[in-house]
């Protein structure tokens, strides 16, 4: 065997390798689930992740550590990131923000659909430069907001994933040529209230 075929065929073994190890990742048992961390701690609990490509955008040196699981594979916050805060909830509304550029606002429609107003900010690093770029769904938005209400209890748990394409970099307000395709965010969330009144002291929870 030639030296160039041994080096396609080590290549194609690395990118097997890799597309197994992300396989299982995805697929093996998670810890406690947001409800259920919500549920334990009596105190909301939420996450968003943005689902980053794996090599779109990325600088090359982080690719090993998203194999690996050592690094994250793209942003995300939770309840207990700096600034992380819950805005007007309902069971067709929510807000989530966080210190850093985060603003998530997901709203759906009679029908269940995703509205216009839906859209999300964000802090990411693009070849290795920092941006923050708030983005929106497509005209024809996919996405869901799957809420549920605890019995006997004004505090709704639920789940959302929606994909946005058209993205504005937040700093200089022009429109961004990334991402290149649909970029997916996922999310979950558990006790949240959905009173749209300010309690007292002027906070929401």
């Amino acid at each position: 065997m030639g030296k160039k075929s041994l080096l396609i065929v080590i290549g194609l073994a690395v990118v097997l390798a890799s597309v197994v190890l992300l396989m299982w990742r995805r697929n093996k048992p998670g810890g406690a689930s947001v409800s259920e961390r919500s549920r334990l701690t009596g105190s909301p609990a939420y996450e968003v992740h943005i689902e980053q490509p794996l090599v779109e955008g990325r600088a090359p040196w982080e690719i090993p550590g998203i194999i690996l699981g050592v690094s994250e594979r793209g942003p995300r916050f939770d309840q207990a990131s700096p600034g992380a805060k819950s805005g007007n909830v309902a069971p067709n509304h929510l807000e989530l923000s966080a210190e850093g550029g985060w603003d998530l606002l997901i709203e759906t429609d009679s029908e269940g659909k995703l509205a216009s107003a839906t859209h999300v900010a964000f802090p990411i690093k693009l070849g290795g430069r920092p941006y923050i770029f708030n983005c929106r769904p497509a005209d024809t938005p996919i996405g869901y907001l799957n809420a549920t209400a605890r019995a006997g209890s004004d505090e709704i748990d639920g789940r959302f994933e929606l994909e946005v394409i058209h993205c504005k970099n937040v700093v200089s307000g022009k429109t961004a040529a990334w991402p290149y395709r649909p970029l997916k965010i996922v999310g979950s969330f558990g006790g949240l209230r959905t009173a749209t009144k300010k309690d007292e002291g002027g906070k929401m929870n």
